[in-house]
């Protein structure tokens, strides 16, 4: 009886063997995902090392490399939150974006405010969604230059300029600018703020004429964005993941949440460097008039508010 029972139990974990076994080499699909990628703070240029506060390409390339290398990624939505940047980043970043479009469904959802450059890094993508509360558009374009000469004098300072190049000085803030260099100046301005234009209509299937008449530098609503065509749809978070699931043509799916960089002590060197400024006897209008000698370069940019 006992030889028999046992004879039983392998004949059955045989067949049990000869049904699961299969089963488990046969090939599974990917179960599908949504990835929502955080764009938080001014976009500037740097690499992937930032603590978060910041958007950078490279930031936005590695969590795009993340994005397209995992096969079950099926849709894309960007979390942004900014007021703008830098124009070479901004367009670094729009450039990425239209790149993953190819392969990928993708949708911006806008926080508090997508304004300026942070609108512009927007455009391109599938579909955008904004609160009726969001702050966007700020469609242009600001630089300035400041001159420091009086306050250098104030303080006994005298720098002496030697130039190769009759405009190279203009950018150092040492002098007033000639009515010459303010027309240069301004036609960079319009340069970019033409670009700028023309990524919104292109983006938006707007014509450059109608947008031009937006393009004022001011704040829209998201409710006020989209009744001008800014933007899509209304809704936060969620309504963004549902129209990704609609562009990429699936029910459900994974969201994944992907997490900022965290603080590293190399992204702490900066506020470490100001708080022993601060400690070492420097005062406060010591610290700006280091800012200003250190960033004396009028950068036109696309940013909301400094």
């Amino acid at each position: 009886m006992k030889k028999k029972a046992i004879i039983i139990g392998l004949c059955v974990l045989a067949l049990l063997a000869a049904i699961l076994i299969p089963i488990a080499l046969l090939p599974r699909g990917a179960t599908d995902k949504i990835v929502v990628i955080p764009l938080t703070g001014s976009i500037t240029t740097g690499d992937s090392s930032s603590s978060g506060s910041t958007i950078t390409p490279g930031l936005v390339r590695d969590y795009l490399a993340r994005a397209e290398s995992d096969k079950a990624v099926k849709a894309i939505v960007f979390r942004i939150d900014s007021s703008g940047g830098q124009i070479e980043p901004c367009q670094e970043i729009l450039l990425e974006i239209e790149r993953a479009k190819e392969t990928k469904a993708i949708v911006v959802s806008m926080g508090g405010m997508a304004a300026s450059g942070g609108y512009y890094i927007s455009t391109q993508a599938h579909k955008i969604v904004a609160l009726p509360t969001t702050q966007t558009g700020a469609i242009g374009v600001i630089s300035s230059s400041m001159n420091v000469k009086g306050f250098l004098e104030k303080l006994g300072i005298e720098i002496e300029i030697f130039k190769g190049g009759k405009y190279k000085d203009m950018y150092w803030g040492l002098r007033e600018l000639t009515p010459e260099e303010e027309e240069i100046m301004q036609d960079m301005v319009d340069e970019y703020y033409e670009q700028f234009i023309g990524v919104v209509a292109e983006g938006r299937g707007l014509s450059e004429e109608a947008v031009r008449e937006l393009a004022t530098g001011q704040l829209y609503s998201g409710a006020r964005a989209k009744e001008l065509g800014l933007v899509d749809e209304l809704g936060d978070l969620k309504t963004a993941i549902d129209v990704a699931l609609q562009l990429a043509g699936i029910e459900t799916a994974i969201v994944e949440y992907y997490k900022p960089p965290r603080v590293t002590v190399w992204s702490l060197l900066g506020l470490v460097d100001a708080v022993k400024a601060r400690i070492g006897g420097l005062s406060a209008e010591d610290m700006i008039l280091l800012e200003i000698l250190n960033h004396n370069y009028p950068q036109p940019l696309f940013l909301y508010q400094s």
